[in-house]
């Protein structure tokens, strides 16, 4: 294989620039050709391609976000868009595609993998949400991100003796909230995969008000509710003070961490071997502290895991 591709697809996740340097580099040092497309599924149907150098993606590694860009592409889900997506990636010459992002923008990578072109993924993503690798790009920096604002969100409920609901992403997995919550001391951690009623909820508050603490910190993932309901409900069933704050996109932006650089560079690495020796219709990922790949069918497939052991922790430690 000569010539490949590059694309980032769907939300943005620190690392991504990482995984981006990486393949250029690694790339080119196997004499290859690679080309990045910009703003994700949507720029391979619109032939928004552009030549990588090794000066294109210098001073990048440290930066959040992606410098391709990224977008949704409905179009690209249709029989069509998927034609028109491989008609342009066949007449620029280009024979494998490096596709980084979530379970939607593998979707993409599967059915390309499907119809013969040579795809392998990586996983971009801050929810950590794909079970096939242990961690997404991104997830680490977001982690740290919401513990940041968590520490400084104590500082001042602590000055008043309030609880904060502090809401953070994660609509269908609850790693951000539960890791996050954990590192910062977080009092009650509510996620997507663990049901709590607002009764269970209300007795956690006064039980902690009983015991002596003056301040708390509810860390919400947003698959399991929202900040500014719960908070008008508790203050109606405990007259506690307690104020809302949703963190929102500041989780997705920032410097990535080292792990995250880590994580990027060698997936980046790896899925250019693969290509280079033809290998395609794989995604990359870590697992025991290893790097490694998987069918991209096969690795979708594997059923996602709440860690409990780690949640149930958190409830001990909590007290």
């Amino acid at each position: 294989m000569k010539k490949i591709g590059i694309l980032t697809s769907g939300g943005d996740a620190p690392g991504m620039n990482a995984a981006i340097r990486a393949a250029v580099r690694y790339g080119i040092a196997l004499d290859m050709e690679v080309v990045g497309i910009e703003r994700g599924y949507t720029g391979l149907l619109e032939g928004r391609f552009i030549p990588m150098g090794l000066r294109s993606v210098s001073d990048i590694i440290q930066r959040g976000g992606t410098i391709l860009r990224t977008a949704r592409c409905p179009e690209f889900k249709t029989p069509e868009g998927q034609e028109q997506g491989m008609k342009n990636l066949r007449e620029a010459g280009i024979e494998g595609l490096i596709v980084i992002g979530g379970d939607g923008s593998f979707m993409g990578a599967k059915v390309l993998s499907e119809k013969g072109f040579p795809t392998i993924g990586i996983p971009g993503t801050i929810d950590n949400d794909l079970a096939y690798t242990d961690y997404t790009l991104g997830f680490d920096t977001a982690a740290n991100t919401i513990l940041d604002a968590i520490n400084k969100i104590r500082d001042t409920m602590s000055s008043h003796e309030r609880i904060s609901i502090v809401e953070v992403m994660g609509r269908h997995c609850g790693d951000l909230a539960l890791y996050a919550g954990i590192g910062g001391g977080a009092e009650v951690i509510i996620v997507p995969e663990m049901k709590l009623s607002n009764d269970d909820i209300v007795n956690k508050l006064l039980e902690f008000r009983a015991s002596g603490k003056r301040s708390g910190i509810v860390v919400l993932a947003e698959g399991a509710g929202h900040a500014d309901e719960l908070t008008k409900m508790l203050v109606e069933k405990t007259n506690l003070e307690i104020r809302s704050s949703v963190l929102g996109h500041i989780q997705r932006g920032g410097s990535p961490s080292n792990q995250d650089r880590y994580l990027g560079t060698c997936f980046g690495a790896r899925a250019v071997q693969l290509l280079k020796k033809g290998v395609g219709n794989r995604i990359v990922g870590i697992h025991n502290n290893e790097i490694y790949d998987i069918d991209i069918v096969e690795g979708l497939a594997i059923p996602r895991k709440f860690n409990k052991d780690l949640y149930d922790l958190a409830q001990v430690v909590a007290r």
